[in-house]
């Protein structure tokens, strides 16, 4: 039986012959597995996307400043009712560094072709349009993306960030981490013993290491090295539920190059 989990601090899957049932999870405030503790705002185009229970915000996906009024994260963390805010320049969730902006959600956008029962079909994308435009400086900068259609190659240098958990049912910090997830190509991530035909041409896969996204980090970025810069080449999405860093079970992303035409059909 396969099963894997979305990275939500919300939500799990479970994939079963394909058809994955909902479960919902409240963990909140928890990171990355493997890595490091991120240098304070070093990438300043990382989000916080918090919705409101009673009259408190919690954390519950990562996302990526893309316009000064937009930003993109996974459908699944959107896909239900809620009100949504948005922290850009965030470090510690615990803490105000007085770098941090915060943003009201005035309308989300979620790929037409998303179905919340399968996130292994993909189109786990959305957009977020915030109720004023960011202020860009040295804490804030806007993420940026790649050409459409561009593909990697085979371990390329890219970094996950986000707050989501340390372990497979770890422990948890408000401090946002960064780990080394090298880029594994299609033809192996979509072979025999690995993801085999979970992973379709619209996802990208990185790490199946000791390091790995795991719940909390959803919609949050992959940082891909291309000629000296970063660029957001993924969007965190799932990964197994043996574990979120189970071997030859990358980290699954939405390939942000295959959707380039839709943003922008969206944003303009």
């Amino acid at each position: 039986m396969l099963r894997f989990l979305v990275l939500t601090s919300l939500a799990a899957m479970v994939l079963a012959e394909l058809e994955p049932q909902p479960r919902y999870l409240e963990d909140n405030f928890e990171r990355v597995v493997g890595g490091e503790v991120a240098k304070p705002n070093s990438w300043p185009w990382q989000i916080s996307l918090q919705y409101k229970s009673g009259s408190r915000y919690y954390h519950t996906c990562g996302g990526t400043l893309i316009e000064r009024g937009w930003v993109m994260t996974a459908a699944h963390c959107v896909d239900s009712s809620r009100t949504w805010r948005v922290i850009i320049g965030e470090h510690d969730l615990n803490s105000n560094s007085g770098r941090e902006q915060i943003k009201e959600v005035a309308q989300v956008y979620i790929h037409p072709r998303w179905d919340s029962g399968r996130v292994s079909n993909g189109y786990d994308i959305a957009l977020l349009r915030l109720s004023s435009a960011a202020t860009l400086n040295s804490y804030v900068q806007l993420g940026s993306l790649p050409p459409s259609g561009q593909i990697l190659p085979h371990n390329n240098l890219c970094y996950i960030t986000g707050w989501g958990r340390t372990s497979t049912g770890g422990s948890l910090s408000a401090q946002l981490k960064q780990a080394y997830l090298p880029l594994v190509d299609h033809k192996t991530c979509t072979s025999y013993g690995w993801w085999g035909s979970t992973v379709k041409n619209t996802m990208v896969c990185a790490g199946g290491g000791a390091e790995s996204g795991c719940n909390g980090d959803s919609g949050g970025p992959l940082n891909c090295m291309v000629n000296g810069k970063y660029y957001v080449h993924g969007i965190a999405s799932f990964v197994s539920g043996l574990g979120c860093n189970a071997a030859k079970k990358p980290t699954v992303f939405t390939r942000v190059s295959a959707y380039i035409e839709w943003m922008d059909s969206i944003m303009m």
